[in-house]
Formats: C-alpha cells, structure tokens, sequence
C-alpha cells in the first residue's frame, strides 16, 4: 500500500518549483545513521515504501527504520491520446517534494555497516542521488 494523507483540503495542485536547499529536516535526529539528499526531486510514495522495505530486509529486520519524508502533493495525469480542454486530470500518484539535504530515511539499531548496505539498498530505489550522514555528536 502506497503512502497518502489521510484527507487533504483540496485534491488536486499546482506543480509547483523546487528551489533552494533544505532548512528544515536535514539532520538526522531520530537514528543512528541518516540517508541525505543531494539533489532536487519528487519521490512518490511507492518509491519511499520500496525502499522502506529493501532497507528493512538489508538491516535482517532488526533495525529500526525512520521515514523522514511524507508524500503530500498530488499529481495528476490525463490519459494518453485524449483532446485538448475537459480540465484536469484525476490524481494519479502522490509525491514528496524533496530538496538537496532533506534527510529521507534514519536506521538506528545496527552496525556501521549494516546501515550502509541497508542504505545503499534503498538508494537504488529512490530517483535522485543520496549520501549516507551520521548523526552529530551531542555535547
């Protein structure tokens, strides 16, 4: 099951631009470990649960795996080979809007090790480049 909120005040938006890096959510804060972006993209919430789920099974199920993103945009498509005008489209899938160092995914429980292989997983399924961060030091 895809990720998608619960109910939204209007169903259908704007596409909207990305710019600018990420202010908020760019620490890890729940883990031991974080997956960063590096670019800007939509990730939709088909991407974001394949990759919960390949990260999972890489960890052998005994890390515990933060999403730190939500899809709340929707997209929407008209079908192929259909006239000009009828206005938009129905909704097809729901993404997150995300911009270079947002932090996606937090593990904690496991090894160095095991979190970058449960990283480098889930990277393949994600659309745009990432990089595995640590979390900082408390003092």
């Amino acid at each position: 099951m895809s990720l998608m909120p619960k109910r939204t005040k209007y169903r259908k938006q704007h596409r909207g631009r990305l710019r600018g890096m990420a202010t908020r959510g760019n620490t890890v804060s729940f883990g031991d470990f974080g997956l960063q972006s590096l670019d800007w993209g939509w990730i939709t919430g088909r991407q974001l649960e394949a990759a919960r789920v390949a990260a999972n099974r890489a960890s052998g199920g005994q890390a515990k795996v933060y999403i730190r993103v939500f899809p709340h945009k929707s997209v929407s498509g008209k079908p192929a080979e259909t006239r000009m005008g009828g206005g938009k489209g129905d909704i097809e899938y729901w993404t997150a809007c995300v911009k270079p160092g947002t932090v996606l995914f937090e593990i904690g429980g496991v090894a160095e090790d095991r979190a970058k292989l449960a990283f480098k997983r889930a990277a393949h399924k994600v659309p745009i480049k990432v990089k595995m961060i640590r979390r900082l030091p408390t003092t």
